[in-house]
């Protein structure tokens, strides 16, 4: 092999890698926060998309983000409204909050979990490790 096919093929394998680490370090990304307001109100457009990615209940995950801001909170079609006037990156800090407390297990950070109740006890169990972890809150 000569010194130029080698570069070129070092080239080629630096290029890959490169390829890859410009990627995200997690396959599991939240969507972007889709925020509309009108007079004293504020309407999340995407709210449907969040329950389908974190795989839980899209009642249980509206009573937690509602009991957080200290406001009222209702379905309109798939959006979400709110009394009051509430930013994107407040939405965006409670969504990964719900998502670290209730979604992502706490031995090793795979999103891939389930609720499971269990003689009175909330349960998280993780697809990935297989363990299971109580839950503190009622929002899972």
């Amino acid at each position: 092999m000569t010194k130029a096919e080698y570069e070129k093929l070092l080239k080629k394998i630096q290029d890959k890698v490169s390829q890859n680490k410009t990627g995200s370090t997690s396959r599991f990304e939240l969507p972007k926060v889709d925020i509309m307001w009108q007079g004293n109100r504020t309407f999340f457009r995407n709210f449907s998309e969040f329950p389908k990615v974190l795989r839980r209940d899209p009642e249980k995950l509206l009573q937690y983000l509602s009991k957080e801001f200290a406001t009222p909170a209702q379905f309109a079609g798939d959006k979400a409204v709110f009394v009051g006037k509430k930013e994107p990156p407040e939405f965006t800090a409670l969504l990964a909050r719900y998502l670290k407390e209730y979604v992502e297990c706490p031995t090793c950070k795979s999103p891939d979990t389930r609720v499971e109740k269990e003689n009175r006890v909330t349960l998280l169990k993780c697809e990935a490790c297989g363990a299971r972890s109580p839950l503190k809150g009622q929002y899972a």
